[in-house]
């Protein structure tokens, strides 16, 4: 535990990912000062967490906006006035939830988000946790001669492996979808180097990457299979519990999640906010 310049104190979440901060007033604006020591604390830790921030979509939609630029979700319309904001809703008679598996999100985009952040609105008694896993030391608990290889590949991603999703498409019919593509695919280095750190990390994924580009699916599945595995290991995760008003930012770039879909018969509801990337590299 820390206390920063600004009085905020900052409790890790795991030994290598994840920091909740506490201490700021949501009352009023953070100054800059503020913005910048909360960026550091993401940057350094993938995930940053926060509680009771009392923010109506259009506070929610300015505080993100400190760390980035919103843009629209592509498959799923947003909020009615708020555009950038997309509602991720299980309703109790549901028993698929919302993007379901490990994944990093839209990476099947040419230029991915470089963050997402979530508000929770409404949690289940118990469950509906979220559990994240970092890439960056993913990549660094591997041999030598594996990441040596893994650097010179590229990987496929497309939007049609998520699509077990029946959330995803119960959504789209109540709101809508951004797009009109049926499927959207993008290629990207399977090792990423983050543009403001420089660490590398694994950039492949349950829910999208579908093979190493000029691999057939079956001579890439052995290996993607591996890293699926190794990425999501305990000891390079942690566990996020919700209550109303909790905030999770998370680097898209260096963080994969997965939504724990362990409350059947009870209502979920998050507002999730993403920010524009660029082209991995």
């Amino acid at each position: 535990m820390s206390i920063t310049a600004q009085r905020l104190t900052v409790i890790r979440a795991s030994g290598v990912v994840g920091a909740e901060v506490s201490g700021l007033d949501f009352a009023t604006p953070p100054d800059d000062r503020t913005i910048a020591e909360l960026r550091a604390i993401w940057l350094e830790h993938g995930v940053l967490f926060l509680r009771d921030a009392v923010l109506p979509p259009r506070d929610f939609l300015a505080f993100a906006a400190r760390f980035g630029t919103p843009v629209e979700y592509p498959f799923v319309r947003g909020l009615d006035g708020f555009p950038q904001i997309t509602p991720v809703i299980k309703e109790p008679e549901e028993r698929i939830n919302f993007g379901g598996v490990w994944h990093s999100d839209t990476a099947y985009l040419e230029c991915p988000p470089m963050a997402t952040m979530l508000i929770a609105r409404e949690v289940p008694p118990s469950g509906g946790d979220t559990l994240f896993a970092d890439c960056r030391a993913a990549f660094e608990a591997l041999s030598p001669g594996l990441r040596a290889t893994l650097d010179g590949l590229r990987a496929i991603n497309s939007s049609k492996k998520a699509d077990a999703s029946k959330t995803r498409e119960d959504r789209q019919k109540e709101r809508g979808a951004v797009t009109n593509a049926e499927v959207l695919e993008a290629t990207h280095p399977v090792v990423r180097t983050h543009p403001e750190t420089g660490r590398k990390s694994l950039y492949v994924n349950l829910g999208h990457t579908t093979r190493f580009d000029g691999w057939t699916e079956a001579e890439s599945k052995p290996l993607l299979d591996f890293l699926f595995a190794h990425i999501t290991r305990p000891e390079f995760s942690c566990r996020f519990r919700w209550a109303p008003g909790s905030i999770a930012l998370w680097d898209n770039r260096a963080v994969q999640h997965y939504p724990v879909n362990d409350y059947h018969g009870h209502r979920r509801e998050m507002h999730r906010i993403t920010l524009l990337g660029d082209v991995p590299v």
